[in-house]
């Protein structure tokens, strides 16, 4: 067993509640933090700085460290290699142009294969006849700037993700860099690749700085360049009408999640909000996460309501969809804000 302890529910924090007639009926149970411009802890609850595992909330970090490797790939791409898409075939497309124009095959991918996750998607490619494909899996965008950054530096394309490939290395430098801490452990990710285990508030100063190399001339070029294809291309990190990709297009702020319940939203000055829902629910994490960002400034109330709007599904009941609850903040969140 571990010596590595994540946070218990007992040292956790309500942060919203589902009601149904009033009455509460679920509670999302977790931990949050918000983060300013320097990294200093604005707003904590529950335990921030226990262990965690950001899974794919981590992916633009691991971009950074594939373009500072040598990936010579689009902007597309790069916004690609941040993502955890739905496989459309637009997604596909795109992973499989990235891998073309380093002369590599999806065999070469180390990630599993999937069908589109969008029903109208996978019933398109049903009636194709098409198979599962690796280009699908939603991080065949990272593994493909992976073994781009490991064809410009001659290094083992089949070993890439294990753990003492140089490329993963790179990727644990940038990790220490941005986020201020070295891995406190590292498993196996869904994809394949390790899955580094961090601070909430680890992940939170990383992303922070990532957004923060938007508005800073000494920042690092390829920092800027992932953080700028998020937003250019909100599309390739998730999809359209997903919550990440509306939050990039609708209020301008680098928006990744994570399974299990995470997310880590960042604004351009830095500012970041962090979540992680213990039982790996995320119903609740963009109501949370926005709203501390809105309490420290960095989002217009008027555009957090009228993207909350959008992102928060009502409660409802019935043929008619006549409104029976609602998902709200907590008020150990709101007596925060």
């Amino acid at each position: 067993m571990s010596s590595v302890q994540t946070a218990a529910a007992s040292e956790s924090a309500e942060l919203a509640v589902v009601t149904r007639a009033g009455i509460a009926e679920s509670r999302h149970v977790g931990s949050a933090v918000l983060v300013g411009p320097e990294g200093t802890v604005i707003r904590s609850l529950g335990l921030p700085e226990a262990v965690t595992f950001p899974r794919s909330a981590l992916k633009p970090l691991q971009a950074v460290a594939s373009l500072r490797s040598g990936a010579l790939i689009s902007p597309e791409a790069v916004a690609l290699a941040c993502g955890s898409h739905v496989g459309s075939p637009r997604h596909q497309d795109l992973a499989a142009a990235t891998l073309a124009k380093e002369r590599l095959e999806e065999s070469d991918l180390k990630c599993p294969e999937a069908y589109p996750a969008r029903t109208k998607d996978l019933q398109a490619h049903l009636e194709a006849g098409r198979p599962k494909t690796k280009l699908a899996f939603n991080c065949s965008g990272k593994h493909a700037a992976f073994l781009a950054a490991a064809r410009t530096q001659g290094w083992r394309l089949a070993t890439y993700t294990e753990p003492e490939h140089p490329l993963q290395r790179t990727i644990n430098e940038v990790y220490a860099e941005y986020c201020g801490e070295q891995p406190t452990a590292v498993g196996i990710d869904g994809c394949g690749a390790p899955a580094a285990a961090m601070s909430l508030t680890g992940l939170a100063r990383g992303m922070g700085k990532l957004a923060w190399s938007l508005s800073r001339r000494d920042a690092e070029v390829h920092a800027f360049t992932v953080a700028q294809a998020m937003l250019d291309y909100p599309w390739a990190v998730r999809g359209e009408g997903e919550s990440d990709t509306v939050v990039m297009e609708q209020l301008g702020l680098l928006a990744k999640s994570g399974a299990e319940g995470v997310l880590v939203v960042a604004a351009p000055d830095g500012t970041t909000a962090a979540v992680k829902t213990l039982d790996g629910s995320a119903r609740a994490n963009h109501l949370v996460a926005l709203s501390l960002l809105a309490g420290a400034g960095a989002i217009d109330l008027d555009d957090l309501q009228r993207v909350l709007t959008i992102l928060v599904k009502p409660i409802t009941g019935g043929a008619e969809d006549l409104p029976a609850g609602e998902l709200r903040l907590s008020e150990q969140v709101t007596q925060t804000l």
